[in-house]
């Protein structure tokens, strides 16, 4: 679990079926160090786990990423960036189907469509 060790969050907002907030990154993390040293940038599945930590701190069930049909890394992301993420999702007897973002004022950082099951 990456959250309030690599990262921790605030300005929390949540919806029936969404939720964001602005996440502020530990930029003393050795994932930082080694990735890459000398210029740190988030890696791009820890991007992901985040997306699962949250949509699972909010619907209480431990989930898994069954498939990411559409994954964007449009931006690099260092550890001074406070993205905002955006998480929607729709509930199926599948699982959940997801949309996701990290933005930065209104560019586009990351973007993720995907499907999630219960573990």
């Amino acid at each position: 679990m990456l959250m309030n060790d690599f990262y921790t969050y605030r300005d929390a907002h949540q919806g029936d079926h969404s939720f964001t907030c602005r996440i502020i990154f530990n930029s003393q993390h050795d994932i930082f160090r080694g990735h890459f040293p000398g210029q740190p940038v988030v890696p791009g599945v820890c991007m992901m786990e985040m997306v699962k930590e949250f949509l699972q701190q909010v619907i209480g069930r431990q989930l898994w990423l069954r498939n990411a049909g559409n994954v964007k890394f449009l931006q690099l992301i260092t550890p001074d960036v406070q993205p905002e993420i955006n998480i929607s999702w729709k509930e199926s007897e599948a699982g959940f189907n997801v949309n996701a973002s990290f933005k930065k004022d209104a560019s586009d950082l990351f973007k993720l469509t995907g499907s999630f099951e219960e573990c």
